[in-house]
């Protein structure tokens, strides 16, 4: 069993601990199924178990780390690990002293496991296809049992493991046009999956018209969830990092000065409520189930680290090193699916967004490109696609002033990563209209 076998390397290191030496430990493990569709076919299929580790060794106000795989097997593991510890301690002496370096602390232990109802593994072919046979689907299904795990010197430890599935999915016209779909969960909805494939399918015949060109310049627009998930990608870049913004980056230290508000239409919290990934951090800080970010359009924390908690003298909230968001929610509004297109009247639907980056981050302004089945409306009526356009505009116009009004629905938009290892958790966000969103290109 893979957690008893992290138990007792765990037992081990603690073991050969010399004075004053401290150590974390934290693992990914996954035992995936990865299916690659073409042309409504299977390209490609296959299974993945895997572990690695990484064993940090503090001393002497100085750390290194080393990765090694985990097996599962104590003796091939024990001795892994022991070289691992063997060439730290050679290393770390001679590194410089850091002074925010964030020694392990606290008592906190914790186990969650959270079973799932995916699909078997020999039936993912024939649920999957017969619904898309006709269509040219390509796509990626990723779906099994991930584990994320923590201990340290001091005897904190932590288990995580979680069954979970995702499917990204894209259907082609002729002419290589393309709507792009994402689902995901722990429990395998066939309904939602139909339901999905057939929002898909409406998409993509309003896609053979020819598309319409469109001039820059300002236009109401409608962003469903899944472009939202990615604006929401943006605020991990140095976004509601509290050391971003003591450094003088955040696009927030406006809010936080003071200086400007976002809609009261606008919250935005981290929430661990889902159980999809887990709460505790590299040190085993365990961050608190619900954390509000920002009420109602006002900014009341950004994630903060140890180590920036550490530098600047202030309270630490069960941030990661990187104080990037993990389990974001906005919440949702009053605006009825039904009721999306009559309230955009004339302007644009945008399904998708991508190469997202900040074209000036410390006035919130982000700038990409729209993707996927996006629209020209008017008078509440899908008139035809449009070409790829640039956008350029301020979070504090869009989720600010201009915000008109929130979907009374959120989507789960997952992330889909999958490198070195299956990632976990995503974003949980409504749609939303807005007005005058700027287009550059």
């Amino acid at each position: 069993m893979l957690e008893a076998s992290f138990n007792q390397l765990v037992n081990e290191i603690r073991s050969q601990l010399q004075p004053d030496e401290q150590f974390t430990l934290t693992l990914n493990c996954e035992q995936s199924q990865f299916i690659r569709f073409n042309h409504a076919k299977v390209r490609q299929t296959g299974t993945v178990n895997d572990g690695s580790l990484q064993l940090v060794l503090m001393h002497n106000h100085r750390s290194s780390y080393r990765e090694f795989p985990f097996t599962g097997n104590l003796e091939c593991d024990h001795q892994t690990a022991q070289a691992a510890i063997a060439l730290l301690r050679e290393e770390v002496p001679q590194l410089p002293e850091n002074p925010y370096l964030v020694l392990p602390s606290g008592n906190h232990i914790s186990r969650e496991s959270h079973a799932g109802k995916l699909i078997a593994a020999d039936q993912v072919v024939s649920t999957l296809l017969p619904m898309v046979s006709d269509l040219d689907f390509t796509g990626i299904y990723a779906a099994g049992s991930v584990i994320r795990a923590y201990a340290d010197s001091v005897g904190q430890q932590h288990w995580f493991d979680t069954d979970s599935y995702s499917l990204d999915y894209s259907l082609f016209t002729a002419d290589g046009q393309a709507v792009k779909g994402t689902l995901a969960g722990s429990t395998w909805d066939e309904a939602a999956y139909q339901s999905r494939i057939e929002e898909s399918r409406a998409q993509l015949s309003l896609m053979s018209n020819a598309p319409k060109p469109i001039q820059r310049g300002q236009y109401r627009t409608y962003l469903a969830p899944a472009a939202i998930a990615e604006l929401m990608t943006m605020l991990s870049w140095g976004g509601i990092s509290e050391s971003s913004h003591q450094q003088g980056g955040s696009c927030f230290s406006a809010m936080r000065r003071g200086e400007k508000k976002l809609s009261p239409k606008f919250t935005l919290k981290e929430n661990f409520t889902s159980g999809l990934v887990p709460r505790f951090n590299e040190l085993g800080e365990i961050a608190p189930l619900e954390l509000a970010l920002i009420e109602s359009g006002e900014l009341v924390n950004m994630l903060t680290s140890s180590a920036t908690a550490k530098e600047y003298g202030l309270e630490a909230n069960g941030a990661t090193q990187g104080e990037e968001l993990r389990s974001p929610e906005i919440l949702p509004g009053d605006l009825d699916h039904d009721a999306i297109l009559k309230t955009l009247d004339t302007g644009l639907y945008l399904s998708n967004l991508h190469y997202l980056n900040w074209s000036d981050r410390p006035t919130g302004r982000i700038t990409g490109m729209t993707r996927y089945a996006c629209f020209w409306v008017e008078k509440g009526e899908i008139i035809a696609p449009i070409e790829n356009l640039r956008f350029d505009d301020s979070l504090y116009q869009f989720w600010g002033d201009n915000l008109v009004a929130l979907t009374n629905f959120q989507e789960f938009i997952p992330d889909i990563g999958t490198y070195e290892h299956r990632n976990l958790g995503g974003v949980l966000a409504p749609g939303m209209i807005v007005e005058d969103f700027t287009y550059t290109l």
